[in-house]
């Protein structure tokens, strides 16, 4: 810690932008084109699936739920770094720093909540064909999308309220956004329950949410075994989008967990910018692209929708 001395909440928070800032301009063009190509791509698959009948489907619902997450999760991150490159001191408000980490938590958890439903789709359509339409109905998947977005939220809503009670002895985010652990960090008072809240939190969103997924998929590769070669064709097309944005994001919230919460400095600066922007950056960006070329009927209605 840098400062003795308690204080309740800082006004500032300074982040930590190290050699970025040499060819920041450079850095600015990256972000404006990373965070339009972004938006732009979730919107338009969301466009065409709510403008499509025949794409209003719990499979297509859900994915446009994953893409307005990423759309979320894209607004959380983007504008703030292209403003602290463009800007002289790197810092936040304390007000805008709680707000990020809120926005970018919440993106997080949600992200893996609707890919486990998701999972709970799939395994639903291909283990138990003939009952699919009567389980998984618009008003079951609007029951699901709410359960996943609110579970979210609330967990994540209570894990910042813990946070805004900590007094801080510090105000220096070792990253270039806000997150909580970064905040929680600062305090000068004892952080065992928040440690204990947020590793309850991860051990949702790492352990059990993707032991589910799995245990989906394990169903899913028996009744696919016994199945003929189309069957198994058309199952692992509407599954590999899926099983790639889980694999994905899993890879870069581990090594994001892993690198920040145990070894923040150890790691040099480059490799730790890399680590902690992925999961903000690589999912909202891959999963329109992915769905949108690789489902068929995504891809047929977003070629006429430009086209026609």
């Amino acid at each position: 810690m840098q400062n003795s001395t308690a204080f309740s909440q800082p006004l500032v928070m300074i982040l930590t932008f190290g050699d970025l800032t040499s060819i920041k301009y450079l850095y600015c063009v990256f972000a404006l084109l990373g965070y339009g190509v972004t938006i732009l791509a979730n919107i338009t698959v969301i466009a065409v699936i709510l403008s499509h009948y025949t794409l209003q489907k719990p499979m297509y619902i859900f994915i446009s739920t994953l893409c307005f997450n990423g759309v979320y999760g894209s607004s959380a991150f983007y504008p703030s770094l292209f403003i602290n490159l463009i800007s002289e001191v790197q810092a936040i408000s304390y007000a805008g720093c709680i707000l990020q980490v809120f926005a970018i938590h919440s993106y997080g958890c949600s992200e893996m909540t609707i890919l486990c439903v998701m999972g709970f789709d799939r395994y639903v359509s291909i283990c138990n064909p003939l009952r699919y339409n009567t389980i998984m109905s618009l008003t079951t998947v609007y029951k699901l999308i709410a359960a996943a977005l609110l579970y979210s939220f609330f967990s994540i809503t209570i894990q910042i309220i813990t946070t805004i009670k900590l007094p801080l002895c510090d105000s220096v985010i070792l990253k270039i956004y806000c997150d909580n652990w970064s905040v929680v960090r600062l305090s000068c008072v004892d952080t065992t329950m928040n440690n204990l809240y947020g590793s309850l939190i991860i051990i949702v969103i790492l352990g059990i949410m993707p032991v589910l997924i799995f245990i989906s998929y394990v169903q899913i590769l028996r009744v696919c075994a016994r199945s003929s070669k189309d069957f198994r064709s058309k199952a692992l097309q509407t599954c590999a989008p899926h099983l790639v944005s889980l694999s994905n994001y899993l890879l870069d919230v581990v090594f994001e967990v892993i690198l920040y919460r145990y070894t923040p400095t150890s790691v040099p600066y480059a490799p730790r910018v890399f680590t902690s922007v992925n999961f903000l950056v690589v999912p909202p960006l891959l999963n329109p692209l992915m769905y949108g070329f690789k489902l068929q009927e995504i891809r047929i209605n977003i070629i006429n929708s430009l086209f026609h």
